[in-house]
């Protein structure tokens, strides 16, 4: 029963006969290729290789020899005392937090945090608030190029007939 080499019938096309090793990837290709057919089939949800007609599902169901593996595995699991499953399980907690964001809303912090600006700097009457790059950076002043109205045309009739200007 567990051979990989066993032929299984396909449950779309009757005629296709596939080694059990190669049986789902079978079952997914044959689904693309008969659409019709495959709407017509229900998956079986305890093993996804039976696809039997939507009308016979609940009797498949009934019937079905995996569906004894899955109530076995239910009840292992609640035969197993309350102190294994604790083992088995994460007993971690996370540790009380000595945060408070109400309090600190309500107090109104007095340093503001700005992104790439250290609080010194902002607290000091000489820093530059409309600049958050380091004293010894400067913007730019100009950009490296120019646009001329002639290049904006060509872009915007055929952006892969730009030309660029030297400078």
């Amino acid at each position: 029963m567990l051979d990989p080499e066993r032929l299984i019938q396909c449950p779309l096309v009757k005629h296709h006969w596939i080694r059990a090793r190669r049986f789902p990837y079978h079952l997914v290709k044959c689904k693309e290729s008969n659409p019709e057919i495959a709407k017509k089939l229900a998956t079986c949800p305890f093993n996804a290789r039976h696809l039997v007609p939507q009308a016979d599902l609940s009797n498949h169901i009934m019937k079905c020899n995996d569906k004894a593996f899955v109530e076995q595995d239910v009840v292992s699991r609640s035969s197993e005392s309350s102190q294994e499953q604790l083992n088995n399980g994460s007993t971690w907690q996370a540790p009380p937090s000595a945060e408070d964001w109400e309090t600190d809303l309500l107090e109104g912090s007095e340093s503001t945090f700005v992104w790439g600006v250290i609080n010194s700097a902002m607290n000091s009457p000489i820093s530059d608030q409309n600049n958050s790059l380091p004293s010894r950076i400067r913007p730019p002043e100009t950009l490296p190029y120019s646009v001329s109205a002639g290049l904006i045309r060509s872009i915007s009739s055929s952006p892969w007939n730009a030309v660029f200007p030297q400078q």
